[in-house]
């Protein structure tokens, strides 16, 4: 569709090529970037604009909507909420909506179903994990694209119904696709509403009609509210499972993680089953190809976003022993725990190595290797993968090395002794739940393991989150204690407790402060209250704790504008006087004594982040900043005392902590790389595939470069190194929980 007369030529920068529809809220406009790649833009209406209410929400809408991957949605690629109309977008997906292929071929049925179904179920979990609720799942905000569907327009419907409710008390939205409790408290959804709006959906892909359809929208609000739905057209296999997401209750739903083990378990082509849903044939990929036969059309696309609360070994140790609450008779059998990782949003892992009077920064346990490195006794390449809590949905791992004992967590596993030289497991504790983004191992110190462990989410009793300290030599349970989790939006980084000396340090429950304890017998050494009003997240910099807090209201809003940091006395928890920092700001590691934070670029194109750098002294208590050349987009990693920015296309850019100046820039092969992870005379960057690359650290030039060892998604941004060195073995984490170690100086061969 041509531009309009009284169409702005360009927004934000971007020239605009054409209007791709036009909303109650706004029109979204086709446009370009600088290197030419098509963005999706929407400008919001003037009479929104003027509204003071409207545009706090979504200032923290789009603040939120910057935590989804942008794997099964579009990403945001800037946006401008201070604006005179404020505006925001996206990377502009092409294809066909969901109810435009409905409409021109019919229903779907068998495999192509089945894949519809699996992808939104993926998409719905990688949405909710990063706490956001999309409120306006239906046919129109599904987008049929060559590599699989994405979910579009997010938020936006919500900031409408909030401003109406408040106007006129009004619901706004689209009933046959509602849940009952967006009906009757639209104030108070959650993450089951979405999957209630997804069983409808695919209801209406295998039919072509809604299971609530009637003459009129107010005769379906009260069947969605009260009525069976219609369902009998559905093909059996997959009824069971859009049953059990339309349970009127919340709680009688699954969430996103379990809907995708009920839909992973169907057959591939939605054969007969029986009544009981569970059919021969299971199906569990991880990544699930989608190939749609439907030419590419533009497609509207404006992600904004809504808070949402957090789902709450070999020789295998139970851990915890915990009972699930009884779920509904017809569903329940084909459902055990789902258990499932995105490394999305994991941020930089603790920094452990060095100190304030040396140049380092990077992993816990990933340390560097030296020249003369050698081998573990008994050494040979291998491939392993390790059982998670739901073996089925395995994800990723990160481990740290001691010795020959090799210490892993994450995707459903507390932590696994893995023997360095071969690969064979000494024993594995798992975990009942669905872990958190990013949050996998604690640390370990000489003789205990210390890990997370997420409560089923239907566990009657006992906290959602725990770390567990584990005895290193036979996995047993030493002791565990409820865990905080506020820590990403303090740090931009999953981890609520860290490994000092002996100790480990975590948030408590209610997050109101700090404590530590001895890390093999569990006793209090002190607790720390954080400061009046403020939130805090425990960061380790080489001997100096620092408490990184930010205030209550900028956690809540998602927008941390000035975290402050409190140096605390490691032997009391004595907390020392705050420097400020100008925010939102990550911290990556110290370099000449002093500590180095990227400060996050709330704008910008292409998914930029990063555009400065400062550097904190803990002796004159002075910050000192400085600009990047350019806004980087991806995944940050310091090591050595250098700054590195790993892009999704595989560019991996080295800049210097003083100057903020780049040193060198290196185009790989490996694309949503993690890392760096300093070895002799080599960094090591990898992806959720496995696939690794070895860099000069002096000048990026490639040293050689594996071939992927896993199926996995490599557009994460910010996961932690997935590489770790024992001595010259180096040990790669990838997706499905593998795990897989060669000699540094004999990689695999690629090709």
């Amino acid at each position: 569709m041509s531009l309009r007369e009284g169409d702005p030529a360009e927004i934000g920068g971007y020239p605009l090529e054409a209007r791709l529809g036009s909303g109650g809220m706004g029109t979204v406009f086709l446009a370009r970037t600088s290197s030419g790649r098509p963005v999706a833009i929407k400008l919001i209406h003037p009479q929104f604009a003027a509204d003071d209410e409207f545009r706090i929400r979504f200032r923290q809408e789009v603040a939120a909507a910057r935590r989804v991957s942008g794997a099964f949605t579009a990403a945001v690629v800037d946006a401008a909420p201070e604006a005179e109309q404020p505006w925001m977008a996206t990377t502009y997906i092409q294809g066909h909506t969901l109810s435009r292929l409905i409409a021109t071929k019919g229903p779907l049925g068998g495999a192509e179903l089945r894949r519809l179904a699996i992808g939104l179920a993926e998409a719905l979990r990688d949405i909710h994990r990063v706490g956001v609720v999309h409120r306006d799942l239906k046919p129109s905000n599904v987008v049929l694209s060559p590599e699989g569907p994405r979910v579009i327009d997010f938020g936006i419907s919500r900031a409408v119904d909030q401003q109406t409710l408040t106007m006129t008390g009004r619901v706004i939205g689209t009933p046959p696709f509602m849940s009952p409790e967006q009906l009757q408290a639209p104030r108070d959804v959650g993450p089951r509403s979405d999957v209630f709006s997804l069983g409808t959906l695919l209801a209406y892909a295998a039919t072509g009609h809604g299971p609530f359809d009637a003459e009129s929208p107010y005769i379906v609000a009260y069947q969605v509210v009260h009525g069976e739905p219609s369902l009998e057209d559905v093909p059996v296999a997959l009824r069971t499972v859009v049953e059990s997401c339309l349970a009127k209750e919340p709680d009688g739903r699954p969430s996103a993680d379990e809907l995708l083990v009920l839909l992973r378990d169907l057959p591939a082509d939605l054969g007969q089953t029986d009544a009981g849903g569970v059919g021969a044939g299971h199906t569990r990929d991880m990544i699930t190809q989608h190939h749609f036969a439907t030419p590419a059309t533009p497609a509207p696309t404006a992600p904004t976003t809504t808070p949402a609360g957090p789902d709450t070994g070999s020789a295998d140790t139970p851990i915890g022993g915990r009972r699930r609450r009884r779920w509904r008779r017809r569903w329940r059998p084909v459902l055990a725990v789902a258990v499932a990782v995105a490394a999305v949003g994991g941020g930089v892992a603790a920094l452990t190595t060095g100190g304030f009077g040396g140049n380092s920064g990077g992993d816990q346990g990933n340390s560097p290797a030296a020249p003369s490195a050698a081998l573990p006794a008994g050494f040979k390449p291998w491939h392993e993968t390790v059982p998670g809590g739901r073996e089925d949905i395995p994800d990723e791992l990160r481990c740290v090395a001691r010795g020959d004992a090799l210490f892993c967590g994450g995707g459903g596993v507390v932590a696994t002794r893995i023997r360095a030289r071969d690969g064979s497991r000494v024993w594995t504790a798992k975990s009942p739940g669905v872990p958190v983004n990013g949050m996998y191992l604690v640390g370990a110190t000489d003789d205990t393991v210390l890990g997370y462990r997420i409560a089923a989410r239907r566990a009657p009793q006992g906290p959602p989150s725990e770390v567990v300290a584990i005895d290193a030599n036979n996995g047993r349970e030493l002791w565990s204690v409820p865990s905080g989790a506020q820590s990403t939006a303090v740090t931009g980084r999953t981890q609520d407790a860290i490994v000092v000396g002996s100790d480990v340090v975590t948030v408590d429950a209610s997050n109101s402060r700090l404590e530590a304890r001895n890390a093999h017998s569990g006793r209090v050494t002190w607790k720390s209250p954080f400061p009046a009003g403020k939130q805090c997240a425990p960061v380790l910099v080489g001997p100096q704790l620092v408490a990184m807090c930010a205030t209550d209201a900028e956690v809540r809003a998602l927008a941390v504008r000035r975290p402050a940091l409190y140096p605390v006395d490691r032997a009391t928890g004595a907390l020392g006087r705050p420097i400020a920092v100008n925010g939102p700001a990550v911290p990556m590691g110290i370099a000449n004594g002093r500590l180095v934070l990227l400060q996050v670029h709330m704008g910008g194109t292409d998914l930029a982040r990063y555009n400065r750098v400062a550097r904190v002294d803990p002796a004159s208590r002075k910050v000192t900043y400085s600009p990047l050349g350019k806004t980087y987009a991806g995944t940050p990693g310091m090591a050595d005392g250098t700054v590195y920015v790993s892009g999704q296309t595989g560019l991996v850019t080295a800049l210097d902590p003083a100057t903020g100046r780049k040193k060198w820039s290196r185009q790989t092969g490996v694309e949503g790389a993690s890392g760096p992870v300093a070895g002799a005379d080599a960094l090591y960057f990898s992806s959720a595939t496995g696939r690794v690359v070895a860099l000069s650290p002096h000048d990026g030039k490639p040293l050689w470069t594996t071939d992927p060892q896993a199926d996995g998604l490599t557009g994460e941004l910010g996961a932690s190194p997935r590489v770790t060195l024992a001595g010259r073995a180096v040990i790669v984490a990838a997706a499905k929980n593998t795990l897989f170690a060669f000699d540094a100086q004999k990689p695999p061969k690629s090709g």
